[in-house]
């Protein structure tokens, strides 16, 4: 059985890079069990090892799922070895950590990464000193550049002796003493000081294990606590921090005054400046955007969708397929319903991997983390994190990758509803019935492509007030700590990686659930439902299905034609086959990007106030396929995924009816039972918003369901 290493570290410390840097491509990535916290494996061959990198962390303290699944497999899984990556140019706030993990009786190994920088500054390290001051081995490396590795591997293969752990004050010492003599032989022997001085803490973990011991324990931290005038865990950790500043004074020199700007401070000082902030954001994700969806990453897009599947697969596939002369229903299958429904999926994956590209070195520069810093005082007025902007502006090009960008918050309730609400901006794959409705309906008003994003924008901030309101996901914006690395030019080897990693996971997921849906829309549009082939959509099984849901659409303007129905459904499956299928249902095989060649259509059956209905609806409803896939993914159920579908489908539905029913009444003079419903829906929702507790009898019913 090979050895466990666990790669432990804060976050944005440069741990992901040493663990690709140690692994190579010899890595598996799954979840923790019960959340939906990435799990990375990987094999260090040269040393018969397997590493497992935990979640980036500041502390042991369960105060996030990040640190209780860190905490959790270092006690129960017990590791071979802890390599613990520390922040060299941050060492006082990086060794709180270490301090910690010392305590737990690991054979621990130091990485002090980003010794390049630290060295550039004109700071010395002095490892020998520190090695010895935090009772285990300490090699400096560069993660970056991959110095240090051999001489990391060394030290970790020869790592077997248990450390000493950080020494505190004498009264400190004093009371951990006489608590571990308590709990001795009822928690495991190597696990004793660390148990010792989380129950002195008052952790709850610990005080759940050590059962009835509490009470005895409980004496000790009481008497402490009286001694010091001060809770126990404040004594503690103000205890660590001094002994890690004197570790610190005796093994650093700087030649820099704490005066003095570093180059990432300088460049601080304007990119997260309370007004430059967001106008230098702004213009780099217009770059972003202009490079991964307007040019390099159109011009793949189009060469993967006009050549490859246009000129070489399709008609490759067809003609193989009737040269070996297979039933034409089954040829029509798969070309028509599996190549064809799959492909518009891949198409965009040119796009994607430019953008993931850019992406990857803005993250890996360290710019990302200051995004979430200038947004986080816009967002924390609505509930939101700061982080939740990324997903949201990810977003914008495709709905699968800005969910999936949602892990990177770390509170879970606000990951949660992030996921369930990136979708609500437009992505590039609504931007075609955008176009439509703006040119059928409203003379190609550039207003309309204005004002959904205006919605979108809206529905975001205010989901966000009433799902923190819920009573599963209450609860005030977790507080905004994260550590702003310095600057540094993107690793090649780590971008290729991440980008790859990104990819493989879109073509994955999207293509699972995409073959799926394609399969079974190809099937209703292809057959009635006596199982015989249609030569006319409107006899198809598809049709009497939007025939029989277009009513529920009705109070919403579009419901007496059951095509829209239609289009919605197939919307599911990606949201520019809404165009596409009007096209079919319409009569034409094939029509533009911005459907013109249907313009007068639309504008026959539908009025402005309906378009502008049928557009909203589509914008905000549930997502295609494969983003609800993604959505599943984070939210880790599909009970939990079906309730925010719902949410989306209800949001959507009221603010579409809201829309046509007053619009009507203000444009047409219209009045009936659904305006009064319209505005019962606008009295309801300000009530939600305004409501300090709207939900309280849902609260309570789940009280009494689980007391």
């Amino acid at each position: 059985m090979s050895r466990i290493i666990a790669l432990a570290g804060n976050p944005n410390c440069g741990k992901t890079t040493l663990f690709n840097r140690l692994t190579g491509s010899s890595q598996k990535v799954g979840n923790w069990p019960g959340v939906t916290i990435d799990r990375k494996e990987g094999k260090i061959k040269s040393i018969g090892a397997t590493l497992v990198d935990l979640p980036g962390i500041y502390s042991l303290s369960p105060y996030s799922p990040e640190e209780v699944v860190s905490r959790d497999f270092l006690l129960d899984d017990s590791p071979d070895t802890i390599i613990n990556i520390v922040d060299a140019t941050n060492m006082e706030r990086n060794l709180y950590l270490t301090s910690q993990t010392l305590d737990m009786g690991i054979p621990t190994v130091i990485a002090l990464n980003m010794m390049d920088t630290v060295r550039k500054d004109g700071t010395v390290i002095d490892t020998e000193k520190l090695s010895k001051a935090m009772g285990c081995e300490v090699v400096g490396i560069s993660a970056l550049k991959g110095e240090g590795m051999d001489e990391l591997l060394a030290a970790v293969s020869s790592a077997d002796t248990v450390p000493k752990p950080i020494k505190l004050s004498d009264a400190l010492e004093d009371s951990i003493a006489q608590i571990s003599d308590i709990l001795r032989g009822k928690v495991p022997d190597g696990q004793l000081r660390w148990y010792s001085v989380k129950a002195l803490e008052r952790d709850k973990l610990a005080i759940e294990r050590i059962g009835t011991s509490w009470d005895d324990v409980s004496k000790a931290v009481e008497t402490l606590e009286k001694a010091e005038d001060d809770e126990s865990d404040s004594i503690v950790a103000s205890e660590r921090y001094a002994a890690i500043s004197d570790v610190v004074a005796s093994a650093v020199k700087s030649k820099r005054s704490s005066r003095d700007y570093t180059t990432s401070d300088k460049i601080d000082r304007i990119v997260t400046n309370r007004w430059l902030g967001l106008p230098i954001f702004a213009g780099v994700m217009f770059l972003v955007y202009y490079i991964s969806i307007t040019t390099v990453g159109g011009w793949g897009t189009d060469w993967v969708n006009d050549v490859f599947f246009g000129e070489w697969a399709i008609p490759a596939a067809t003609e193989w397929l009737e040269g070996m002369a297979v039933d034409p229903v089954l040829t029509a299958f798969i070309v028509d319903g599996l190549i064809a429904g799959v492909g518009a999926v891949l198409g965009f994956l040119p796009q994607m991997l430019v953008l993931f590209v850019l992406l990857v070195m803005l993250e890996d520069s360290g710019y990302m983390s200051r995004i979430a810093f200038v947004m986080d005082r816009v967002f924390r007025r609505f509930g939101l994190s700061g982080k939740s902007f990324i997903p949201i502006l990810i977003g914008t090009g495709c709905g699968v990758p800005g969910i999936m960008a949602s892990r990177t918050i770390e509170s879970e309730r606000d990951r949660r509803i992030t996921s369930m609400t990136t979708t609500f901006i437009p992505c590039s794959a609504k931007l075609p019935i955008i176009a439509l409705i703006a040119g059928a309906l409203f003379g190609g008003s550039a207003a309309v492509a204005l004002a959904s994003y205006f919605i979108g924008v809206l529905a975001i901030l205010m989901s966000g007030i009433i799902l923190k309101k819920w009573p599963s996901l209450s609860g005030s914006p977790s507080e905004f700590i994260m550590e702003l690395p310095p600057y540094h030019v993107p690793g090649i080897a780590t971008v290729i990686r991440s980008t790859l990693e990104k990819g493989w996971a879109f073509v994955r997921k999207a293509g699972t659930f995409i073959l799926l849906a394609c399969g079974i829309i190809w099937f209703l549009s292809a057959f009635d439902w006596s199982m015989s082939m249609v030569g006319d959509i409107n006899d198809s099984m598809l049709a009497d299905i939007g025939n029989a849901i277009s009513w529920i659409f009705v109070p919403l303007g579009w419901g007496d034609e059951w095509q829209f129905s239609v289009g919605t459904i197939t919307g599911l499956l990606a949201k520019e086959n809404v165009v596409g299928t009007f096209g079919v249902l319409f009569g034409f095989s094939e029509v533009a990007e911005s459907g013109d060649e249907i313009w007068p259509i639309i504008a026959a059956l539908l009025t402005p106030i309906a378009g502008f209905s049928f557009l909203v609806f589509n914008l905000l409803c549930a997502p295609c396929f494969a983003a609800i896939g993604a959505m599943r993914r984070e939210l880790g159920t599909w009970k939990a995924t079906g309730a925010a579908v719902m949410y989306q489908c209800l949001l959507a539905y009221a603010v579409s009816m809201i829309i046509f029913q007053v619009g009507s009444l203000l444009i047409y003079g219209m009045f009936g039972v659904w305006t009064v419903a319209a505005f019962a829906t606008v009295v309801l929702i300000a009530y939600i918003l305004v409501s300090k507790d709207p939900f309280a009898r849902t609260r309570q019913k789940i009280s009494e369901a689980t007391a």
